[in-house]
C-alpha cells in the first residue's frame, strides 16, 4: 500500500513539473488517500498484535 502511495506521489511530482496540473492534483489526491489507508491498517495491525500479547516486531 505504501509503495502505491509513493508511486502516485512521484507521478504527481513529475506531472506538476511537466505542467499537467489536473493530473498532478488527481495523483496527489490518490497518494494522500492511499497513505492514510496505510496508516489506518498499520495502527489496526499494531493494536491487534498488542491485544494478542505479542510484542511488535
Amino acid at each position: 500500500m505504501l509503495s502505491w502511495a509513493l508511486t502516485f506521489f512521484v507521478v504527481a511530482i513529475i506531472a506538476a513539473v511537466l505542467g499537467f496540473t489536473s493530473a498532478a492534483g488527481v495523483a496527489a489526491s490518490i497518494a494522500k488517500v492511499l497513505f492514510f489507508i496505510f496508516l489506518v491498517l498499520t495502527l489496526v495491525a499494531l493494536v491487534a498484535g498488542a491485544l494478542r500479547g505479542r510484542p511488535p516486531i
